[in-house]
């Protein structure tokens, strides 16, 4: 095996390890916004383990697909704070209003 399939091997076994270690703060995180972070930063090694397995399988376009899920990811994640900070994602007819409480 060559010495920089071996090292791309090992980094992608690294990404694995910190999503392990980001899952488990997710579950145990304490606030809403701690559980989203982690999330978040899944998908985001998930778009590197996506384009670190393309590179290992010689399939170019994967990174369109690992650049599509950081895309989806990103807009997923401001429309769940969003709705988690006004409880509504501004649908038609809606009145737009800032939360309630002190900020």
């Amino acid at each position: 095996m060559d010495y920089a399939l071996m090292m791309l091997a090992a980094g992608t076994t690294g990404l694995l390890v910190a999503m392990l270690i980001t899952l488990a703060r997710a579950i145990a995180g304490p606030s809403l916004y701690d559980r989203v972070l982690a999330v978040n930063s899944v998908g985001t090694k998930i778009v590197l383990l996506i384009a670190a397995m393309g590179f290992l399988f010689g399939r170019p376009d994967f990174l369109d697909i690992a650049l599509l899920y950081a895309l989806v990811n990103f807009i997923g994640t401001l429309a769940v704070l969003k709705f988690f900070r006004y409880r509504h994602l501004g649908l038609s007819g809606t009145a737009q209003s800032e939360p309630e409480g002190p900020q």
